[in-house]
């Protein structure tokens, strides 16, 4: 039986009166790129914290590449690579000088160094940069110097916290890019924690939900999607939410409606035909709308079903 990449069983972690991660039970398979999502204060970051050998737990039980986290920490550390999301960089250094000091650190020789140098060039879209004054990069290069500094001694497992935060599209289709190299080339298990859920459906093989320091949902980004329902009718009226949600509740076509701030859901197994049934419905209730749209469900819809709230950039 193959050994997971990360296993953790019933973690927890206290801090005085507050279980911040409350019997946490994870199996992230070798290969596997691995989403974890979570509000501000659900006991995502510590969870990470915890893996990475930063914060012990408190009870419970976590592996990292076969390696206890509590008992074998050096262990821990010299198999993973950690890029968090606020990069600690010397503006003085190039980037190839910080990827040397890097190999130095781990132990690595000179020749390994280059080797890996050389192979990061390739595999990290840094160019010719490599050998300018760090001070002289832009945000996405100095994230994906970032990454390649946690890349130098070729880790088994890979914690990315937040990788494309505050990026702009262009480099944060290119970070999305340089993961999937990543894992299908070299076939690196990844630990993705995200504030943007459409980065969790194009990356992750799974996602876990944590809320409350607990795992509410687990699963394919595709089977999350289907627990929320095949489709959604979205709309947007003037005047009493209320009423048109119990309009809506009376509609055959419809199989349940939930609110999303001003947004009625309208769950349906088939769009197309739900959308006149509930136009008309309303209509004839005297209720005007200002928006009706029909979407197939997102991570988003499933995490507002499963913690009553949407995930908001900036939640950690």
């Amino acid at each position: 039986m193959t050994t997971a990449a990360v296993l953790t069983e019933g973690l927890q972690r206290r801090f005085d009166d507050n279980m911040a991660v409350d019997g946490v039970d994870l199996a992230v398979a070798p290969g596997e790129i691995y989403g974890f999502l979570g509000p501000n204060g659900a006991g995502k970051s510590t969870t990470v914290r915890m893996l990475c050998t930063l914060l012990l737990p408190t009870g419970g039980k976590a592996r990292v590449a076969g390696h206890d986290v509590a008992a074998e920490p050096d262990a821990v550390r010299l198999r993973i690579g950690v890029a968090l999301q606020e990069a600690a960089l010397d503006d003085k250094q190039t980037g190839r000088e910080l990827l040397r000091l890097q190999g130095r650190l781990y132990g690595l020789r000179r020749d390994e160094i280059e080797r890996r140098l050389a192979d990061l060039e390739r595999l990290v879209d840094i160019g010719d940069a490599l050998d300018a004054r760090i001070g002289t990069y832009s945000g996405g290069m100095k994230r994906r110097l970032d990454l390649a500094a946690a890349l130098v001694h070729n880790p088994e497992v890979l914690f990315l916290d937040e990788p494309t935060t505050g990026l702009d599209p262009i480099s944060r289709a290119k970070v999305w890019d340089e993961v999937r190299r990543l894992n299908e080339q070299l076939g690196m298990t990844i630990f993705l924690t995200t504030q943007y859920l459409e980065e969790a459906d194009q990356l992750a093989h799974r996602v876990g939900i944590i809320n409350g320091g607990k795992i509410v949902a687990e699963g394919t980004p595709e089977e999350l999607k289907r627990t929320v329902g095949t489709d959604l009718v979205v709309v947007e009226v003037d005047g009493d939410d209320e009423k048109a949600k119990a309009v809506l509740d009376a509609v055959d076509a419809v199989d349940t409606v939930t609110m999303a701030g001003k947004e009625i859901l309208a769950h349906t197994a088939d769009g197309a035909a739900a959308v006149s049934p509930v136009a008309v419905a309303l209509s004839d209730a005297g209720i005007r709308v200002r928006a009706l749209t029909l979407r197939t469900p997102t991570l988003d819809d499933v995490f507002l079903e499963l913690t009553g709230n949407r995930i908001q950039e900036g939640d950690r």
